[in-house]
């Protein structure tokens, strides 16, 4: 059973937090505690105390975060930096001044050195450079994952981090430069078939391996974890297999439905080689994830089509 009946989940409109309250909704659990940006500034360290000393919750899940590509990553390494530390600072540290004896802090698999040993081990943490692409947004990731750790040595509170692959799904952002890699490539091959394109350019050179997991997968994991009496400190969460993005793209259009030639910028960068978690931990204690990516991305393109369709796509 979920150890209490008071959950704020910190940026519930985001494609994470939206997730995890209608997995909260399905497993019959009360609905969370919950804030919009226009009512609670997560950079705000007075505001976020002031929240969290009124509305008393008995558990934080934290995941609300600036997210984005790596087109959006490199360009605003300061930004991303700033943003993502100071929410996880806020937000940690006044769950722990209000008393929240638990909190789930969601990192990211971008967390570990650039080149790691594949799949990449909980044990990589801190073993090798990052990827220079998004260094700001890991080196915050990597300050929330340690400020939970070092708060649950020092003062004995249950405070854990989950890091995720790389996600899709339900409420994705699909901005044509700012978004992460399937969600546009999903756009670009359904404005490709609409528009009857020949071909399309993608970014790099479609050689790196990357793994994906749908955002539901993920939202079970997360209230799995909050399950466990003595999780880890930090555990990967993803789906254990992955593709090049050459190989990602074909399955795009496959579930798009448009045969166009692909072509690959290799002036634009692309990232770590590869990318694979070892979910191997998280297996062990009892989770594993249930939706295949052909699957996934065919809900996902019928679920993008319905969005621009009612005009709520976001990007």
């Amino acid at each position: 059973m979920i150890p209490s009946s008071r959950i704020f989940v910190a940026g519930h409109r985001g494609m994470v937090g939206a997730a995890v309250v209608r997995e909260m909704a399905w497993m019959g659990l009360p609905p969370p505690i919950t804030a919009t940006h226009a009512e609670l500034d997560l950079t705000d360290q007075a505001a976020v105390r002031a929240f969290l000393a009124r509305s008393r919750p008995d558990c934080v899940i934290v995941a609300a975060a600036r997210v984005g590509g790596i087109e959006a990553n490199r360009t605003a390494l300061g930004t991303f930096l700033y943003d993502n530390l100071m929410i996880a600072a806020n937000v940690i540290h006044g769950a722990f001044e209000a008393g929240v004896p638990r909190l789930l802090f969601l990192g990211s698999s971008c967390i570990y050195p650039r080149l790691a040993q594949q799949p990449i081990p909980e044990e990589a943490l801190l073993s090798g450079p990052l990827e220079p692409t998004n260094e700001g947004y890991a080196l915050a990731k990597i300050a929330g994952l340690k400020l939970c750790q070092y708060y649950r040595r020092q003062h004995g509170v249950l405070y854990h981090s989950a890091m995720p692959t790389n996600l899709y799904g339900t409420g994705d952002n699909y901005h044509p430069s700012h978004s992460h890699v399937l969600p546009a490539l999903i756009r670009k091959f359904e404005e490709a078939r609409l528009a009857g394109a020949r071909e399309v350019t993608l970014w790099g050179s479609g050689e790196p391996r990357r793994e994906f997991l749908h955002v539901d997968d993920l939202a079970r994991a997360l209230l799995f974890l909050l399950q466990l009496d003595d999780p880890p400190d930090w555990v990967n969460v993803g789906s254990g297999e992955d593709l090049t993005i050459r190989e990602l793209a074909g399955q795009v259009q496959a579930a798009v439905g448009t045969r166009c030639a692909l072509r690959f910028d290799t002036a634009m960068p692309d990232g770590p080689p590869r990318k694979l978690c070892d979910n191997s931990l998280l297996r062990r204690l009892g989770w594993c994830p249930e939706i295949p990516l052909p699957e996934g991305l065919r809900r996902t393109v019928d679920e993008f089509r319905a969005e621009v369709a009612a005009g709520t796509l976001r990007g």
